[in-house]
């Protein structure tokens, strides 16, 4: 059976995955794909615990993963991995410990140079030509002070004033859709209406969203063979993402300040000098933000309810459980699976002994199924007492700043369906996203019912 966790010792897997966290982008993706091949299904409680590694992009493709999350959660919740495709580190899948570490930023660090916040982050300095250097990937003080360059975008005020824009667009978005025909949810809906508002927020042409939504994929794909032979050929993509901004980076400079993303950046006296690797990081920081948890929680709250007929029911009935169902469905589908940190110090998690160096993960989509602090967790219930108590969204200094609008946008969308449409049926099989990073949905086939 071709399975990663029995044979542990593959030198030409390891030499390939030493490769690739050496900083080498040649190294061919079907290559390392083919040498790290698993058998997804196979089951989590026949794997040694010592081999179980929920990282493995397969299981996210092929939705598999629950049950590995669920036994590291019950056996071993603070969980270290020795043997992965990403290197060593820790797996954090309980709510309660991921809170500790996301709440304690002084002693486990989001910096690049240290690994940054992905599982496989290459440890790079700012000037080395494919860092992605972005203030997410800092501590404070810079960190603070690059954050609060882009937070005025999503303070109430001036998402009320965006709200009447997305109602127009959603509604728009929703006529245009057919009816009685299957078409992919995901292309017609949910990259639509984030591209659209991805563009109003950097105050580029809408007839370029679709380059936005592409970049926002290039990230996530890097590493898949179906989209790029080596990362270093997906980098070009993103260089290509650098010139495009940097036109309108350079001009809004010279002009006086706009309320948008861009000439927030270009003003502010943190952002205004940034080198071309930065501006490169921070706005595909803004592009993937922006996208990722909206995007796919708009196909996932399809998926969800109609995994639970009952639930959609209730919603049917009593439209007025849309804010409640949406932070649901936020924490269904965690569009973020986890957030990677490193440890300044020698420290204790959960009883175990963290040395300083080591690399974490803290599994927001492990710790939003966490049965030992979420009732039920596993169900998908739209009137849930207390919603928003859920890791999707991280927490502490680096809780997603955007995190408002995401929720405005699938409120005003799921409203918006309520008017139009009795139901949305799911009507083939989701494409899932090939990453254990974004847990999103490439392609999701419905039928509206007439």
């Amino acid at each position: 059976m071709n399975n990663q966790y029995l044979n542990p010792d593959d030198q030409n897997r390891n030499a390939l995955s030493e490769r690739l966290r050496g900083g080498d982008l040649t190294v061919s993706n079907k290559e390392l794909q083919t040498a790290w091949a698993i058998d997804a299904h196979f089951p989590a409680a026949d794997i040694p615990l010592d081999r179980l590694d929920p990282s493995h992009p397969a299981l996210f493709a092929n939705d598999t993963l629950w049950d590995h999350f669920a036994r590291l959660r019950k056996e071993d919740p603070v969980h270290y991995h020795e043997h992965s495709l990403v290197g060593p580190y820790w797996s954090v899948t309980r709510y309660e410990d991921i809170m500790t570490v996301d709440k304690h930023h002084e002693l486990f660090s989001s910096q690049q140079r240290l690994g940054g916040i992905t599982l496989g982050g290459i440890a790079r300095e700012d000037d080395d030509a494919f860092a992605l250097p972005m203030f997410i990937q800092e501590d404070p003080p810079k960190h603070d002070k690059q954050r609060k360059v882009v937070t005025p975008m999503f303070i109430p005020r001036n998402l009320a004033e965006l709200e009447p824009l997305i109602r127009q667009r959603a509604g728009q978005i929703l006529d245009d859709l057919p009816i009685n025909e299957e078409f992919n949810w995901v292309k017609h809906v949910s990259v639509e209406l984030t591209g659209q508002m991805l563009a109003t927020l950097f105050d580029v042409p809408q007839e370029d969203r679709l380059k936005l939504v592409h970049w926002s994929d290039t990230v996530q794909n890097l590493g898949d063979p179906e989209f790029f032979e080596t990362p270093e050929q997906g980098f070009q993509e993103l260089f290509a993402c650098l010139a495009y901004f940097t036109e309108f980076y350079e001009a809004r400079k010279k002009a006086p300040p706009k309320f948008d993303l861009i000439s927030m950046l270009a003003h502010d006296e943190s952002t205004k000098d940034m080198s071309p690797q930065e501006l490169l990081g921070n706005i595909i920081l803004l592009i993937v933000g922006g996208n990722d948890t909206t995007r796919n929680s708009i196909s996932g709250g399809v998926l969800a309810l109609n995994k639970y007929p009952d639930q959609y029911e209730k919603l049917l009935q009593n439209p007025g459980l849309i804010p409640k169902m949406v932070p649901e469905i936020i924490r269904w589908q965690t569009p973020l699976a986890h957030m990677a940190r490193t440890a300044l110090a020698d420290t204790e998690l959960g009883g175990k002994h963290i040395k300083k160096g080591d690399r974490l993960a803290m599994w927001y989509i492990s710790g939003n199924r966490d049965e030992s602090y979420i009732d039920r967790a596993d169900e998908f219930i739209i009137d849930r007492p207390n919603p928003r108590n859920h890791t999707a969204f991280g927490y502490g200094i680096h809780r997603c700043v955007g995190n408002r609008l995401a929720e405005m946008q699938l409120n005003v969308m799921w409203e918006e369906i309520n008017k139009r449409f009795s139901k949305i049926e799911v009507t083939g099989d989701p494409l899932l996203l090939t990453s254990s990073f974004v847990h999103g949905i490439r392609e999701l086939p419905v039928t509206i019912r007439g």
